[in-house]
């Protein structure tokens, strides 16, 4: 029931999926069954997917923790509750934000042995490749500790997902040498290159973003969620401009769906609010991939190994 044109959007999106060859072994639409099973009869797909009825929604400007609390019957707390109890295995929202990250951390919990969870989001590259930068919003402040984790869990997810076997880690900077930046910066970089679980690039700028030297950046959540937001406007600046180049189009969020949070011991995945048919089809796509290499599980494995 979240986003702006929900459900109608992610009825549309289920559409798309289960028209196409895809591995899912059963689909939950959670949502209130007087306005879903309609939209899903209307589309020809409800003997498709099983309909849990959720009467209650959680707003966007309602207060996550409370919300969650007080709104069990809500889509978001019910689809916790079936991720955490096994019934389902991924969960999939373009609801609150703050009520999604609320229920991965304290529903489904980090893995043990990660300090905080993080969310990444997708870069597209000049070469054509994909690169990822983490943190992209959910810890503004960081420690050297944080950012040492986030090159582990941006590492194991740009291998099963993403398909690059040797991932390049660089850590956002003010240049390239060692021993440049702030207090933070200066003292990630020794973490980083001591750290044999990724292969550490060095420190990469912010005109390196789009190249290949580096697939994983990582970044405290204030750094990464400005240049995420920055990346965001570049498909709009060319749309504005009447520029028709693939390259820009690759920026549009629909492309990617939605934003994982990776170090929960489950697949928890955030889309956008105004997340489309495209954009619910992909979250769907990547979902399946998360389930089918089973990236967490791996993220969890690795911990454990320290």
């Amino acid at each position: 029931m979240g986003g702006d044109f929900a459900p109608l959007e992610a009825v549309k999106g289920l559409q798309l999926f289960i028209n196409q060859p895809h591995k899912a072994e059963g689909i939950f639409c959670i949502g209130d069954e007087a306005v879903v099973k309609p939209l899903l009869e209307s589309f020809n797909i409800l003997n498709d997917v099983h309909l849990v009825h959720a009467p209650e929604v959680i707003g966007y400007h309602e207060h996550p923790t409370k919300a969650l609390k007080e709104k069990q019957r809500s889509s978001i707390a019910i689809g916790f509750h079936l991720l955490a109890t096994g019934k389902i295995d991924a969960f999939i929202s373009a609801g609150n934000t703050g009520a999604m990250l609320v229920g991965a951390m304290f529903t489904i919990k980090a893995i043990e042995g990660i300090i905080r969870p993080t969310i990444g989001t997708i870069i597209p590259k000049t070469d054509g490749s994909t690169g990822l930068i983490l943190d992209a919003g959910l810890n503004a402040d960081c420690k050297p500790e944080h950012l040492n984790q986030f090159a582990i869990l941006g590492s194991l997810y740009a291998q099963n997902i993403l398909g690059i076997a040797s991932p390049k880690v660089g850590l956002i900077n003010v240049g390239e040498e060692e021993g440049k930046g702030n207090i933070l910066t200066q003292a990630t970089y020794p973490l980083l290159k001591e750290n044999k679980q990724i292969n550490f690039a060095g420190n990469v700028e912010g005109r390196d973003l789009f190249t290949d030297k580096a697939d994983v950046v990582v970044c405290d959540g204030f750094t990464g969620n400005i240049i995420l937001k920055l990346a965001e406007s570049l498909y709009d600046v060319a749309v504005l401009r009447n520029l028709q180049d693939e390259y820009f189009n690759r920026f549009h969020y629909q492309i990617y769906g939605g934003t994982p949070v990776l170090g929960v011991a489950k697949p928890v995945i955030i889309g956008h609010g105004i997340s489309s048919d495209i954009a619910f089809l992909n979250m769907v796509l990547l979902a399946e991939k998360m389930i089918e290499t089973d990236v967490c599980g791996k993220m969890k494995a690795s911990f454990a190994s320290l």
